[in-house]
């Protein structure tokens, strides 16, 4: 950290200037708590001062952008310094559970970089490697029947990708009975959104396979990843996680708060206590597999997925997703806070949905936000995924209090 530190002082220009406004001198840094006295990366800050955060002495820089799922996308610079420890960490966590390098893999992803490749590029790759890509924008009955049908083809020995895309396959096979237990797939690896228990549950029963969580960006890194007994390891060798509260300061192990995040293979564009905007809990025990990594122990999703009630009360997502989750004639929905005083419900439904119905989601909405809380429900025939090709179950745009 304190090479780091140095390093970025010496090359870079925003640090270097922000460190002398603060009067920090990387020279003198001796603990982690010394970390608060660096004032907090934003995502606006990024923006404001994107040419500013390259080193002077930069090599091997590249473009990368974040998909854009909770706003505006966000451009930034990764060096080959970076991916390499970042794919290190990734494959070190795929080894956990039995799989390596060379097994069969089908990676279902919406990010604009490996699907805009050239296919040449991408043919050559996904051969060396063993790996199919389908696309997470193109999720139709039509497409999904052709993604179930190469899947049983290749019986792939691992998955890999969105939840909510490996989710919706899955429910699609089980729907059609279509048998996907016997293709020898071992671990099915989701990460970038948050995996809901019943996710988790669909996913292992349709497949017969084990299922491991992800957690991590573009823009963060792989910050953690589980292993078979469970624990969420932090890639501590990399990462410096810290969990704050909504002033900024340090909550103890166990206490929810945003994640932050300083990764120390960045000096030539740095990632220094980057707010990812993630709600999340450090984990006060060890795992039993005995890795000696620290543990997140909940990722509890985005800021953006948390519902603020008139009282002031902020509610996960899950409190009203499980409403809708429990009725059999929505197959789709999208909960969207528009204000304090107005939710929007859009769902997709297998039949006429009864006023019964409207009515028992709209009182189990309102016992949980408050009863002057409109409740409007729009039938829709499709619910799309973001730019970035995740699902978001959950979107609100009211800010949580501070």
């Amino acid at each position: 950290m304190k090479r780091l530190l140095v390093d970025v002082e010496r090359h870079v220009p925003y640090y270097k200037q922000l460190f002398a406004e603060v009067n920090f001198i990387p020279a003198d840094f001796g603990s982690l708590e010394d970390l608060q006295r660096i004032p907090l990366l934003t995502k606006s800050r990024i923006r404001e001062n994107i040419e500013r955060l390259k080193a002077d002495n930069a090599k091997g820089l590249s473009r990368f952008n974040t998909g854009g799922s909770s706003g505006e996308p966000l451009i930034f610079f990764i060096s080959n310094e970076r991916i390499s420890h970042d794919v290190a960490a990734k494959w070190r966590a795929t080894r956990w559970w039995g799989v390596d390098i060379g097994d069969r893999e089908i990676v279902i992803w919406g990010s604009p970089i490996e699907l805009g490749a050239q296919d040449y590029l991408r043919q050559f790759r996904d051969k060396l490697l063993r790996t199919r890509l389908f696309s997470a924008f193109e999720m139709s009955n039509q497409q999904v029947e052709k993604y179930i049908t190469e899947i049983q083809a290749i019986r792939p020995r691992m998955l890999f990708g969105y939840p909510s895309s490996l989710a919706h396959i899955a429910t699609y096979a089980e729907q059609h009975r279509i048998n996907m237990s016997g293709l020898g797939v071992k671990v099915a690896f989701v990460t970038s959104e948050r995996l809901y228990d019943y996710q988790y549950s669909l996913i292992e029963r349709v497949f017969s396979c084990n299922v491991a969580n992800g957690y991590g960006g573009r823009d963060a890194g792989f910050i953690a990843h589980q292993c078979p007994d469970g624990g969420m390891h932090i890639t501590a060798e990399d990462l410096v996680v810290e969990i704050l509260d909504r002033n900024g300061y340090p909550v103890p192990k166990g206490t929810s708060g945003e994640i932050v995040v300083t990764h120390l293979a960045t000096r030539d564009f740095p990632f220094i206590r980057y707010r990812t905007g993630d709600i999340g809990v450090l984990d006060t025990d060890s795992c039993r597999c005995g890795r000696g990594l620290p543990l997140l122990k909940e990722i509890q999703g985005r800021s953006t997925d948390f519902i603020v009630a008139t009282n002031g009360t902020v509610l996960h997502g899950l409190a009203l997703i499980y409403i809708l989750r429990d009725i059999p004639i929505v197959r789709e929905f999208r909960i969207i806070q528009e204000s304090i005083y107005l939710i929007r419900i859009l769902v997709v439904l297998v039949d006429d949905i009864p006023p019964s119905v409207v009515k028992e989601i709209t009182n189990s909405f309102q016992a949980r936000l408050g009863q002057d809380v409109e409740i409007i429900l729009e039938r829709v025939g499709s619910i799309t995924a973001e730019k970035s090709g995740k699902y978001r179950y959950v979107i609100s745009k009211v800010a949580i209090p501070q």
